[in-house]
């Protein structure tokens, strides 16, 4: 037996030994023209628009080389190692298809370098002006996507994102004099409604802002193209309690891989010009181009997110710490499977059979053993959360006389959850200030009717509940 484990333990060494460097030394990059620049160097864009640009670009569908650009000033680990790296990393996908568990391991070779906007100005100011660059990416975070009054468009270059881009744009309408050909195409994954709208608003709040001419705001309006997206796959990112052993599959000691469910989708709201600017879907790749992404985002919130936000507030309490865990206790996994089918699907128009087989690929995320998606992080701003995914949920099967008597159980669950009075007194509730002192602070076991009134008329909603409605999701009356 001694000697079986001196041997396994050999073989595991040289192994280990045999994994090489990941770098352009040792792997051949295809010569890609630099076309699209992708503000943002996380775990998320890489898993998902570098990915699918690689995989288009080996199935001939394009010729797209990516520039990843560091927007902030701090500095950043995974830029330094994308460098050393020059641009190469592993996407390791793990999920299951028709119920069964699937892998995947991808190279991706679309990225051509990576600098910083900062440190790096001249370089970034030369790609700025590249007749090749045709599109911009960014996931800056819903943070990232703000005006910010004042921002300095001479700096080199100025501080928030939209003032960077209305600064790029500037520079290149003056570079191109006008040339309405030379205009870019903006796709934006930052998880906000409107994303790529919201960016055009504040480009040219600030270009009018800061006394820019009227020919350059006329070129933003009619020569660059800003899309409403909506990006759907979960990134746990480096798996770092297994790497070595990744890296040993894999054969490189890859410092940058993403681990990624085997799940995606990218949906994209705009004119058909995108389509053939870049045709991702013709390499059979889950782009969806919509006239208008509205369904879509609510079909995906109301299942995904809503059915999330309710299993959180449950299954917290019962102990979970995961998903998986949480379908692993059947009665979970048949409330939330029923509470999608009889609630919320009749809730959402569209073909029946089609929405069914959407839910059944959405449920099926939740079996996948290889992703740790903590309840915790889901019930942070679980209130807030709850009302823009769940309420209107309810609201919609009481106008048309139905009930949901399970999506009201998860506001139950969630009351008592935030209390500080459930099973759960390690969870630490994070949400909306004012509705987390009255919900802590009113607390009255004599009149728990009063209580939860009181906290739903301090729910964080865009208008108020009309009284009767407000009354009745009080009583819990489903």
């Amino acid at each position: 037996m001694i000697g079986t484990g001196m041997a396994d333990s050999e073989a595991a060494r040289q192994r280990r030994q045999a994994v090489k460097k990941l770098n352009s030394a040792t792997v051949a990059r295809p010569e890609l023209p630099v076309t699209i620049l992708q503000f943002g160097a996380g775990n998320f864009l890489r898993a998902f628009v570098d990915w699918m640009i690689t995989r288009s670009n080996e199935a001939g569908v394009t010729r797209d080389g990516i520039v990843i650009v560091q927007a902030t000033d701090h500095p950043s680990r995974t830029v330094e190692q994308l460098a050393e790296q020059d641009g190469l990393f592993h996407v390791y996908l793990e999920g299951i298809k028709d119920g069964r568990p699937v892998k995947e391991v991808d190279l991706v070779t679309s990225v051509r370098s990576v600098l910083s906007a900062h440190d790096q100005f001249e370089e970034y100011d030369r790609l700025v002006v590249s007749r090749d660059l045709r599109l911009v990416v960014s996931n800056t975070t819903e943070a990232g996507i703000e005006f910010v009054p004042g921002d300095d468009l001479t700096a080199r270059p100025p501080q928030s994102f939209p003032a960077k881009v209305t600064a790029l744009l500037h520079r290149r309408y003056e570079h191109f004099q006008g040339d309405p050909a030379t205009g870019l195409s903006f796709l934006c994954c930052e998880l906000i409604e409107d994303n790529g709208s919201t960016l055009r608003e504040y480009v040219l709040r600030h270009a009018a802002d800061s006394g820019l001419e009227a020919g350059f705001l006329e070129w933003v309006r009619t020569a660059c193209h800003f899309y409403d997206t909506l990006v759907d796959r979960i990134v746990p990112g480096f798996p770092r309690e297994e790497i070595d052993a990744v890296q040993v599959e894999i054969g490189f000691a890859d410092q940058l891989v993403v681990k990624a469910e085997y799940f995606y989708v990218w949906a994209i709201e705009g004119d058909p010009s995108i389509r053939e600017l870049l045709p991702l879907d013709k390499a059979g790749l889950n782009v969806l181009f919509l006239d208008d992404i509205r369904p879509f985002r609510s079909k995906k919130v109301r299942i995904l997110n809503g059915s999330h936000t309710a299993m959180s507030a449950i299954a917290l309490q019962l102990g979970c710490e995961t998903v998986r865990d949480a379908f692993d206790i059947p009665q979970v996994e048949t409330l939330i499977n029923r509470l999608v089918a009889e609630e919320v699907l009749p809730t959402i128009e569209g073909d029946r059979t089609e929405l069914a087989i959407f839910a059944q690929q959405i449920l099926e995320r939740f079996y996948n053993p290889s992703l740790r998606h903590r309840l915790a992080d889901i019930a942070l701003n679980a209130l807030s959360k709850w009302t823009t995914r769940n309420l209107p949920v309810v609201l919609d099967r009481w106008t048309h006389h139905a009930q949901a008597p399970l999506t009201v159980l998860s506001l139950a669950a969630l009351l008592v959850l935030y209390s500080g009075r459930s099973e759960n007194l390690r969870f630490e509730p994070r949400d909306d200030a004012r509705a987390m002192e009255v919900l802590r602070g009113a607390f009255d076991p004599e009149d728990l009717l009063g209580w939860v009134s009181d906290v739903i008329g301090h729910l964080p909603l865009a208008a108020p509940l009309e009284p009767a409605t407000a009354a009745r999701l009080a009583r819990g009356d489903s």
